[in-house]
């Protein structure tokens, strides 16, 4: 099932009543969600992503714009006739239940020709929770289950109906890392194999990244970004993309454009294509540096850290905004700990070149770098 959603817009009153202005949480999103594909709504909190999320639900009516589900206008449908299955941060199971009994739930308010016998609960329980390897735990309550097993039960719960939408609100950031980890690939294995098409809410870029067919990367209810994550990580088209995704976050300097060449300081780091002199914000992933006698940046070492197999090079310059600059490097690589300075030589395509002002991204490669 295929969503648009159209020009949506959500105004809220402002808090502080002695302010007027109203306060936009999503500001005329406009996006197809393709039938069957996972997408990640990501930002940081406060963007509009869980009001998106509750758009498309019919928990929250937009203040203007249109949503669909395939032809269906449902701008204005009630929730529960949408077909959606929700799963929350904080699981929102009931603790005198058992894990059957919370998931045949949404069974039970079923009408009219699509009322189920408690055997057809049952079996249809049975089914979901196969499909989130659950199956053994039934008869357990909540309070007797560990968060991974009760986020399954949730999203169990959800898929009960078999909706045409599922809706995943920040399901992960109850559980400790590792079974974060565990549980994501779980619902991506989940969405693969029943085919809904499903959105996905988080904060947490690494999490969109590894599970998502298609990112949408927010600020201030502002779409900034849509794309296949790797494509969106490697060419980030303003400064927020940029600095918002990747992990350790992209080193950001005070530059300039001069004579055809990128200038950190004093030092040119990279020949441009025929551009204007200008100030400029260069920004260089951690992985974009390559340790070099002669390179053309030289950095103030910090220190190194040691990572299996990759070796992170903590430095510091005068025109980086980061506090450290994290540089990624081979662990065969080795680094005289002994000095106080060491160069770079460094990588074009992972170097994004930004206007200060606009903070949108300058094409500053040359013709034959482009290949």
């Amino acid at each position: 099932m295929k969503v648009i959603l159209q020009n949506l817009t959500k105004r809220f009153p402002n808090r502080n009543r002695k302010i007027h202005t109203e306060v936009v949480a999503v500001n005329d999103f406009s996006f197809e969600i393709p039938d069957g594909k996972l997408i990640g709504l990501l930002g940081p909190s406060g963007c509009g992503k869980s009001t998106t999320l509750n758009l498309i639900s019919g928990l929250e009516k937009p203040t203007s714009g249109k949503i669909f589900f395939g032809e269906d206008d449902v701008t204005n449908l009630p929730p529960e006739r949408r077909g959606v299955g929700l799963v929350f941060q904080n699981y929102a199971l009931y603790p005198h239940l058992t894990a059957l009994q919370n998931i045949m739930f949404p069974l039970g308010n079923l009408k009219g020709d699509q009322k189920l016998s408690k055997e057809e609960m049952v079996e249809k329980a049975f089914e979901a929770a196969k499909l989130v390897q659950i199956d053994g735990l039934m008869e357990r309550k909540p309070g007797e289950m560990s968060g991974g097993q009760q986020q399954r039960v949730a999203i169990a719960r959800a898929l009960v109906k078999r909706p045409r939408i599922l809706l995943l609100d920040e399901p992960l950031s109850n559980l400790d890392a590792r079974l974060r980890l565990q549980t994501r690939e779980e619902i991506k294995r989940i969405q693969r194999e029943t085919g809904i098409t499903t959105v996905f809410v988080t904060h947490d870029q690494e999490e969109a990244m590894s599970i998502s067919d298609l990112i949408v990367v927010m600020k201030e209810g502002v779409i900034q970004q849509i794309g296949a994550p790797q494509e969106v990580y490697d060419e980030p088209k303003n400064l927020f993309v940029a600095k918002f995704l990747g992990t350790p976050p992209i080193n950001v300097f005070s530059g300039e454009i001069r004579g055809n060449r990128l200038w950190i300081g004093g030092e040119a780091i990279l020949s441009t294509r025929p551009l204007p002199d200008q100030k400029v914000k260069i920004t260089i992933r951690p992985e974009g540096f390559l340790p070099k006698e002669d390179g053309a940046l030289s950095l103030d070492l910090i220190g190194i850290e040691v990572m299996g197999r990759d070796t992170t090079v903590v430095s510091k310059h005068p025109d980086c905004e980061n506090v450290e600059i994290r540089s990624i490097i081979s662990s065969e690589t080795r680094i005289d700990t002994a000095r106080s300075n060491v160069r770079f030589e460094i990588k074009p395509h992972k170097t994004f070149v930004y206007d200060p002002v606009t903070e949108e991204r300058i094409d500053f490669l040359k013709e034959e770098d482009h290949g």
